[in-house]
């Protein structure tokens, strides 16, 4: 077998041609094989379907490019959970933006290490570009506001509290709401924080009350750090960002708002009252993989000024030694944790730049509309309860009068059939559906069809229920 072509240079585009050829067959096979939002048959089939495809997985002389790219993205799509089916509504999974990953894609090509400037000539300048811009929407008002791109939501929260202990020492007392993200308590474990103090959220958005008595009783004894939610995963609920910074205010704590959900409708005329109060945060969480189309990973760690990043700045003199910084090449090491980091940027950027204010816009507008008009749906439904009007567009709903055990089983049967991707949450007593909507194609004939699978099922389920 011959040496295979690399990506690069002026030759990768004539080698890497025909290859994508062969991977867009794939994935529109795959996908037709399908023929539906995931594969029916639950995890043993889907286990056993990709195991003989894998098989073997190194074999003593290779398949071939070709093959080896058909048989294994072939099975791939035919086992995959589609976020672009609109029927695929659990999570926080979004169907990712067609002009995002083929800029992916030059980006895998390229292959720059965002480590040293050496390594990513250009992609350093982009992505510094890059993330002021989104730092400038968060914070418009503030002289040098910066972020840095990160693997998600997960990652931007650590670091958010990671720059709040280097500020503080390890006293550093966390509050938050029982709505918070997981990975906020993981952080402070992973960090050697104490264990955040939990303030009750019935409603689904922190107790204003409870946090003022939090705070009245904790102020002076330990440096304090609130953390509010801007879309949380439950439910997609807003906590009141500007009532919790006048407390923060007050009590002389800081505050992290993770808007990892949320973040987005910044960018929308119509929603971004939704999040005002983001800009008094000491630091802000955003996922542009979840209501930005982009393929992860595509987080966002926000701040208000760039000096309040300097404590991640790292010496490692194979990639910034002194005299070359002070020679101008940049400091790349201080933008992140990681070392070997992907230029995410990228697609990022050619997102914003191709569809403008007024595109993100229009994508946003139109998500959340068609959350709405699921809501509408339910509501006018006999058979089925809605938990509450859309904050975002996260819908939460459960068929009238059944129990939990019986809503649980209506999403697993939906699973192993391939009909829908819905997820599940408990609040206020109750098992409830999720329907989690992220695709602007999403039409309303999509919506009355996910209803009429629950409602069908929830029909014989309770015909062939030994209780009935």
């Amino acid at each position: 077998m011959p040496t295979p072509p690399l990506a690069g240079s002026t030759t990768g585009p004539a080698a890497l041609r025909p290859l994508i050829d062969t991977v867009l067959t794939a994935l529109q096979q795959g996908a037709r094989r399908r023929d539906g939002p995931l594969p029916a048959g639950g995890p043993d089939t889907v286990t056993a379907h990709m195991r003989t495809a894998l098989d073997p997985l190194i074999p003593e002389h290779g398949t071939g490019p070709h093959h080896a790219l058909a048989t294994l993205i072939g099975a791939l799509t035919e086992g995959a959970a589609d976020p672009a089916d609109p029927l695929c509504a659990a999570h926080l999974h979004t169907p990712p933006l067609a002009l995002a990953t083929a800029a992916d894609l030059a980006a895998s090509a390229l292959n720059p290490s965002m480590d040293s400037w050496d390594q990513a000539p250009a992609a350093s300048t982009l992505e510094a570009d890059t993330t002021a811009a989104l730092a400038a929407e968060i914070y418009p008002h503030h002289p040098h506001p910066d972020a840095l791109i990160t693997t998600g939501g997960t990652e931007a929260n650590q670091l958010a509290l990671l720059l709040a202990r280097e500020r503080h020492g390890p006293t550093l007392q966390t509050i938050t709401g029982t709505n918070a993200h997981h990975s906020i308590t993981r952080a402070t474990w992973l960090l050697g924080l104490p264990t955040p103090l939990t303030v009750p959220a019935p409603d689904g958005t922190i107790d204003l009350t409870a946090l003022h008595n939090t705070l009245t009783h904790h102020h002076g004894h330990h440096p304090l750090l609130v953390t509010a939610t801007a879309g949380t995963t439950d439910t997609g609920q807003i906590d009141p960002l500007t009532a919790i910074a006048d407390l923060c205010h007050t009590h002389g704590a800081e505050l992290h708002i993770d808007a990892a959900y949320g973040g987005p409708l910044l960018l929308s005329p119509t929603h971004r009252h939704k999040v005002t109060g983001l800009d008094r945060a000491h630091s802000v969480t955003l996922d542009l993989h979840k209501l930005g189309w982009q393929p992860a990973s595509a987080g966002i760690l926000a701040v208000p000024d760039h000096h309040h990043l300097d404590p991640l700045h790292h010496h490692a003199p194979y990639l910034n030694a002194d005299d070359d910084t002070q020679a101008g090449l940049p400091d790349l090491l201080g933008r992140s944790l990681r070392t070997t980091r992907r230029p995410d940027a990228l697609k990022i950027a050619v997102t914003l730049q191709a569809l403008g204010r007024t595109g993100l816009a229009d994508l946003i507008d139109r998500t959340c509309t068609a959350a709405h008009h699921l809501a509408d749906l339910i509501t006018k439904h006999p058979a089925l309860d809605l938990y509450d009007r859309p904050t975002i567009t996260t819908v939460l709903f459960r068929p009238t009068n059944a129990d939990d055990h019986t809503v649980a089983t209506i999403r697993r049967t939906l699973l192993t059939r391939g009909h829908a991707v819905l997820g599940r949450t408990r609040t206020h007593g109750h098992l409830w559906l999720k329907a989690t909507l992220l695709n602007p194609h999403t039409t309303p004939d999509d919506l009355n069809k996910l209803l009429d699978l629950v409602t069908h099922l929830t029909t014989e389920l309770t015909e062939s229920s030994p209780n009935r």
